[in-house]
This record gives C-alpha cells, sequence and structure tokens, in this order.
C-alpha cells in the first residue's frame, strides 16, 4: 500500500516540475522559495513568483502538517481521531493580461494516523483544477475542459462528468448567484473501493498534477501577446475581486489552513496583488463582458 512517505516526495517532485515549467514560461521572473515549519507538526516549502512577463502574481505551494486536529475541524470532518496528517500542492496564477484566465489547482491527501491499524481507516485524497476567466473565449474554454476530461478518462469513464459537476456547485459564488468562473473538475474523499484502488488514485492524482503545466502554458500562450484596453484590465481587477470573496468567503482550502494553525502567508498566496470592488458596475449590453457574465452558471457542455 502507498504510504504518506510516498505521497510526500512524488507531490514534492510535481511541485518542482510545476515551478520550472511556469518559469520558461513566463521567461523573466524566478520563484522565490521560503521554508517553514508549523507549530504543532510539519511545514512546507512555499514558492511565489511576481512582477513577470506574464505573471503578475503566482504561488506554487508544497506543505506536510501533521498534530492534533482542532474541535471544530473534527466536527466538520465528522471524525473522532484527535492527530492528522495532510499533504499536498496548492497553485493559484494571477496573470496581469485580462485575456490570459486566472487558474487554480490542488492536490492533497488527507489521513487520520491513529485509525490507520483499525477496520475502517480515514484516508481520502482530493483535489481539482479550475479556471477562471477573465473574458470567456468558448475555444479556450473547451480546450481546457477536454485536456481535463482526457486526464480523467484514463482512470475512470465516469471522472469528468462527476467532478465536473461537483466543481460547477462547489466553485459558486453563491451571494452573486454565479461561478467563480468555467469550473474545471472538483473532488473530495476519495477513497479505494472494489473497483478503484489506492494505486490508482494516487496515479490519477499525479495526473491531474502533471495536466496542469502544459494545458496553462497553452492557454497562456493564445493570448499574451494581444493588446489590451484599459477598461478590459478595469475589467480584470473587477472579476479579480470575485476570486477574493470566494476565497475568504467558501473555500474549503483557506478555512483549513486558518482553523489547523497553518501559514498565514502562505495560505492567502491566492489572493491577487490588485482588485476593485467598483459599486453597483454594469456591463454595457452587448458587450464582451456581458457576455462573460452570462457564461458564469452552472451545467455548461464546454467539452
Amino acid at each position: 500500500m502507498i504510504t504518506k512517505e510516498q505521497i510526500t516526495a512524488d507531490y514534492q517532485t510535481i511541485q518542482d516540475e510545476i515551478c520550472l515549467a511556469l518559469e520558461n514560461l513566463d521567461g523573466k521572473s524566478k520563484f522565490e522559495e521560503e521554508l517553514w515549519e508549523r507549530h504543532g507538526g510539519g511545514g512546507g516549502r512555499t514558492r511565489v513568483i511576481q512582477n513577470g512577463n506574464i505573471i503578475e502574481k503566482g504561488g506554487v505551494n508544497f506543505s506536510a502538517v501533521h498534530g492534533t486536529l482542532p474541535d471544530v475541524m473534527k466536527k466538520a470532518l465528522k471524525v473522532d481521531s484527535d492527530d492528522f496528517f495532510a499533504t499536498g500542492v496548492s497553485i493559484v496564477i494571477h496573470p496581469n493580461h485580462p485575456l490570459v484566465p486566472i487558474i487554480h489547482m490542488n492536490i492533497r491527501y488527507f489521513e487520520l494516523p491513529s485509525t490507520m491499524g483499525t477496520s475502517n481507516p480515514v484516508r481520502w485524497f482530493g483535489g481539482g483544477i479550475d479556471l477562471t476567466p477573465h473574458y470567456v473565449f468558448d475555444d479556450d474554454a473547451s480546450f481546457f475542459h477536454q485536456s481535463l476530461k482526457t486526464t480523467c478518462d484514463k482512470f475512470d469513464a465516469d471522472f469528468y462528468s462527476k467532478f465536473k459537476t461537483w466543481a460547477d456547485d462547489y466553485f459558486y459564488i453563491k451571494h452573486r448567484e454565479e461561478t467563480r468562473g468555467i469550473g474545471g473538475i472538483f473532488y473530495d474523499k476519495l477513497t479505494a473501493t472494489d473497483n478503484l484502488s489506492w494505486e490508482t488514485i494516487f496515479e490519477f492524482s499525479k495526473a491531474l498534477g502533471r495536466t496542469f503545466a502544459p494545458t496553462y502554458i497553452e492557454l497562456v500562450n493564445r493570448h499574451r501577446n494581444e493588446t489590451f484596453t484599459e477598461q478590459q484590465q478595469l475589467w480584470q481587477y473587477l472579476r479579480r475581486s470575485r476570486y477574493v470573496e470566494f476565497n475568504l468567503v467558501y473555500d474549503a482550502g483557506t478555512k483549513f489552513g486558518l482553523e489547523t494553525n497553518g501559514r498565514i502567508e502562505s495560505i492567502l498566496m491566492s489572493l491577487p496583488p490588485t482588485a476593485k470592488w467598483a459599486y453597483n458596475y454594469q456591463a454595457e449590453q452587448g458587450s464582451e463582458e456581458e457576455k462573460t457574465l452570462s457564461l458564469l452558471k452552472k451545467g455548461i457542455n464546454w467539452v
């Protein structure tokens, strides 16, 4: 059976691969690394890239933490165990170009070590990738979702449709009645079954992590050399504000990090350097901005 040490090592390798790919994509800025230790157990490698040719701010973080599970988290997870172990890679990239999308990815593993010797050990994988375009382009959305479906189909024919629906429901800003972007896939508490081994789930997790770089590189290169207007950049800042609202109000990873005494700078690296909240902003009728708003809904079959 796969071990948490093996998962930890492979996730670190994926972090290295993605950082190298993003540095080559940007062509200017390099990642700054900060090693940190968590009070209570474990630590991580925070890597941030800023002020690049195309990446205004991005983070590719790895963590492997353990310790005592707070009561509030035990209630949320509906478990009795006091100790936990969690490891994962989390990515958010904010480009400086309004025609290039924001992207997020997370792959993670969680276990309650004190239950590992019982007949029903508590352990699972989770993760996903979702895209938040400032402007929705149909061809880009189709390419992005097809890339995810191709990866999913290598492991289970039902993964894509099931995890896409999960993403539509999860990445939803209830108080705005709109999705954060065009979704992607999202899954949580994925465990072994008669038809799905731990090894298969782990390989899927890694394959998803390795889908990130080639997919985002293609999307960036499609638009990075296009000109844009001041109005389009204002729209970018307004769309970023929605991203902030979701992460601070609804995002489970943010809540978990804060509730388990995680490192604040690493947790909040997902926030953009600049965002704007214009009062009662109305998109012009028939504009590309209005078109984008009309596509921020659940259930669109992008493939």
